[in-house]
């Protein structure tokens, strides 16, 4: 069962965006995710007309490693660690420190 998932709100722990957050935006793969506003890049980018692309510089989010990532637990306020537990025989996923579903409203 994948620990972070798209759609969860994540704390940077490591590199120039220690301490921000951010939402996750797709899971590149099993190491990598794409994190809304985290580890943004200056790319510079040749003019296509056959696509119809202006050429320049753009800013583009580029993907960060799934350890230099944890979750964010709301009710803390600080990154938190994540464990399955089996509930009325579904694994879901919940917080370690406190044993909350991750997700769950309130």
């Amino acid at each position: 069962m994948e620990k972070i998932r798209k759609g969860d709100e994540v704390i940077v722990l490591t590199g120039r965006d220690k301490k921000r957050r951010g939402t996750v935006l797709q899971r590149i793969d099993a190491d990598h995710v794409l994190v809304e506003g985290i580890n943004v890049v200056k790319k510079h980018v040749k003019p296509n007309p056959m696509a119809g692309s202006q050429g320049g510089i753009i800013d583009k989010t580029m993907p960060i490693h799934i350890s230099n990532v944890a979750i964010y637990n709301p009710e803390s306020g600080k990154a938190d660690r994540v464990g399955v537990k089996d509930v009325d025989g579904r694994k879901v996923r919940v917080f370690r420190s406190s044993g909350a579903v991750v997700g769950a409203k309130a």
